[in-house]
């Protein structure tokens, strides 16, 4: 026997009755066994658009796992930072509002994660769809909203692709609709038009096998949410079999088999049984029947579905108290859970959503101002982390307090600090009612009561600030430099 065999675990032959009789154990590498006999097959569920919606609609883990992230990365929008003029901050958000920019950036992170990609068509009034977009181009009310479309909606240009560089190279010029329902033209768009979001990305082998899309994120979840409805299923049939009564009757094989008045007799005999258990209570049964009841225990069950359903918030990386919406038990609040799937949710958005949003920022402002968008505009996402009221009263009068002394001890603008307060206003609850006008108000009646500032002496100060040395050493007040004379020669 070689060294190699030795090491796969192979053991030496065993003396029988009937001669010699090889047992191995085969463990170790290249063996056998049930271990190494497992391997990962693709599902390609993200192919088979029909049963992606027939979970989607039926099952409510699959639904919280594609819509709970697209809900959250869109819920509570962005905070503008950067200073505008009076009204522009507030007429951009009422734009859009009324075109449902936030509704649709949520229904296409939704079908694209659902779908394993979707495309946001930005509709200009007047346009050619097929014509690349500039920017300079946009006249004043020319947007008039967004429209998604998932991936079966359209046809990409995949033998004409993107061949500048950029964050599109490589990807399809073109984009076919192929759905004529609800009055949608057969648009060919260009790809300056759209924004494309795909679910989970894969490596490029794979995405060529998706046509260029990515995966679904159903796709990783499935057999997880397949074992969890498996355990919940059973449980329901174990409920229904709780208490179980049993009716033993002597010589019923016979009773049965004669058939006729014997048999008329035995159903008389379990409809007054059932009559008389509703009624009183009472079983009424022969002298040797024999009448049973057995229950069942539901100890330990609990535990099993909690273990499937944290594989389940595992495999869509979504807490339970987010995903099943229940309260945690024990010592355990959740807040942590939820901080930490923020935080994940918040690097999302900033890797998935900015770029796209300061896009469509653009040219909004275009459409409503006729002009491009300011060179230092900036914004945030409005942080998701719901504060208690304490919290919340808390947090205001800190920053409230600390408002004020930055303007009185450190000479902050008013207006300065009325914006600030105004910006955080989503957080504290309060500032949100400050309007441009009391920032420009504020501004000027600090301008009116600023002091003139006198400039100093264009030679310096002639008279010398440096202490002499017979002034006085203990004199407590040290902003005086005057020569404390003491009468001594």
């Amino acid at each position: 026997m070689s060294r190699k065999k030795r090491q796969n675990g192979a053991q030496k032959p065993v003396a029988t009755a009937d001669g010699y009789n090889n047992f191995t154990a085969k463990l170790g590498s290249d063996t056998r066994n049930i271990q190494t006999g497992g391997m990962y097959m693709p599902g390609y569920i993200s192919r088979n658009r029909v049963m992606l919606e027939f979970a989607y609609r039926s099952s409510f883990l699959v639904g919280a796992g594609v819509d709970a992230m697209a809900d959250d990365m869109t819920r509570k929008g962005i905070n503008i930072s950067s200073k505008l003029k009076p009204g522009q901050k507030g007429k951009l958000e009422t734009f859009w509002d009324e075109l449902a920019i936030w509704d649709g950036l949520n229904d296409n992170l939704k079908w694209s994660r659902l779908y394993g990609g979707a495309v946001l068509v930005v509709l200009l009034e007047g346009q050619d769809m097929s014509s690349p977009l500039k920017l300079d181009r946009i006249k004043e009310g020319q947007f008039k909203g967004v429209m998604s479309l998932d991936r079966w909606m359209v046809n990409p240009s995949y033998y004409d692709l993107v061949t500048d560089y950029g964050p599109d190279f490589g990807k399809p010029k073109y984009y076919k609709v192929i759905t004529n329902q609800q009055g949608i033209p057969p648009w060919k768009i260009h790809h300056s038009r759209v924004i494309r979001m795909e679910g989970d990305t894969l490596p490029f082998q794979q995405a060529q096998t998706e046509n260029g899309w990515g995966m679904s994120v159903v796709e990783r979840i499935f057999e997880r949410i397949e074992a969890f409805d498996t355990a919940t299923v059973g449980t329901t049939q174990l409920i229904h079999k709780a208490h179980l009564r049993t009716y033993s009757i002597a010589e019923l094989r016979k009773i049965l088999a004669a058939g006729g008045d014997l048999e008329k007799a035995l159903m008389k005999h379990m409809d007054m049984i059932r009559q008389f258990q509703t009624i009183e209570g009472m079983t009424i049964m022969d002298a040797a029947d024999k009448f049973e009841t057995h229950s069942y225990t539901f100890a330990g069950i609990a535990d099993v579905l909690l273990r499937f359903a944290e594989q389940v918030s595992g495999a869509t990386g979504i807490p339970l108290v987010r995903l099943f919406g229940q309260s945690p038990a024990g010592f355990n609040t959740g807040d942590g859970d939820l901080e930490n799937y923020y935080s994940r949710v918040n690097s999302l958005q900033e890797r998935r959503l900015r770029r796209h949003i300061r896009w469509l920022l653009d040219i909004s402002w275009r459409s409503l101002f006729g002009e491009p968008l300011p060179d230092d505009f900036t914004f945030e996402f409005n942080k998701l982390w719901e504060m208690s009221d304490v919290d919340r009263a808390t947090m205001a009068n800190n920053v409230v307090t600390a408002l004020g002394t930055a303007v009185r001890d450190l000479g902050m603008p008013p207006a300065a600090a009325l914006n600030d307060l105004r910006n955080i206003s989503d957080v504290i609850g309060i500032g949100g009612s400050i309007t441009d006008e009391d920032i420009e108000d504020a501004k000027a009646q600090w301008e009116e009561d600023e002091p003139e500032t006198i400039p100093p002496p264009p030679f310096g100060d002639p008279v010398s600030k440096k202490p002499v040395g017979d002034s006085k050493p203990d004199r407590a007040d040290r902003r005086w430099y005057l020569r404390w004379f003491t009468g001594q020669r």
